[in-house]
């Protein structure tokens, strides 16, 4: 659906309720498209969904190897 910025700030709660539903809204000024309103798709973000689940290796901050280092600093030699 292609609607203009007036209608698209005349109708706006119209216009979310139909984008929330899966349909895809284009606004533009003098025919031409300048935005896109799309639903907001994937899975809400919770703090501690994957607590449990994650290890962290009590040395994953540990020094690397003198020749892994090396590799990462360019001096391959």
């Amino acid at each position: 659906m292609v609607v203009n910025i007036h209608q698209a700030k005349t109708h706006l709660s119209r216009l979310l309720d139909r984008a929330a539903k899966g349909e895809e809204i284009i606004i533009a000024r003098n025919d031409r498209p300048i935005a896109k309103l799309v639903p907001i798709t994937g899975r809400e973000r919770r703090p501690g969904r994957l607590k449990g689940k994650i290890r962290i290796s009590p040395d994953f901050d540990a020094p690397l190897p003198a020749e892994i280092q090396a590799a990462f600093e360019g001096d391959e030699d």
